[in-house]
C-alpha cells in the first residue's frame, strides 16, 4: 500500500530516501485522483524494495504542495537523490509510469 506522507514526514520519506520516489499529490474530492489511485497502489506493491510510492493529500499538507509548485492534481512527481527529476499531471497510463520508474530504478545499478 502506498505510504501516506505529510508536510512533517516529507523530508524523511521523500527527500532523504535512498531509493527513487514517486509522490502522488492528490485530494479526496478529486475525481481523477480516485481514478489513478488503484494504479498508484499497484505500483507501490510492484516496486517495493526498489522504489517508494507515496501519496500526499494537498488539502491537509499544503506546504509540500506549495514548495513544489503543485497547481493541478493529480500531480505525480518523481524524485531521485532528494530532487524532483520529472513530473506528470493528470491520469497517466500505468505503462508510462512503469517506464519512468524503471528508468529511475535502472540508474541505481
Amino acid at each position: 500500500m502506498a505510504t501516506a506522507v505529510t508536510d512533517a514526514t516529507f523530508q524523511d520519506e521523500v527527500l532523504n530516501s535512498d531509493q527513487p520516489v514517486l509522490v502522488d499529490f492528490w485530494a479526496t474530492w478529486c475525481g481523477p485522483c480516485r481514478t489513478i489511485a488503484p494504479t498508484i497502489e499497484e505500483l507501490s506493491s510492484e516496486y517495493e524494495g526498489r522504489a517508494k510510492v507515496v501519496k500526499l493529500d494537498v488539502d491537509n499538507n499544503p506546504q509540500a504542495a506549495m514548495q513544489f509548485g503543485i497547481r493541478s492534481i493529480p500531480s505525480l512527481l518523481f524524485f531521485k537523490d532528494g530532487r524532483p527529476v520529472d513530473q506528470m499531471v493528470g491520469v497517466v497510463p500505468k505503462k508510462v509510469l512503469v517506464e519512468k520508474l524503471d528508468g529511475l530504478v535502472g540508474q541505481e545499478a
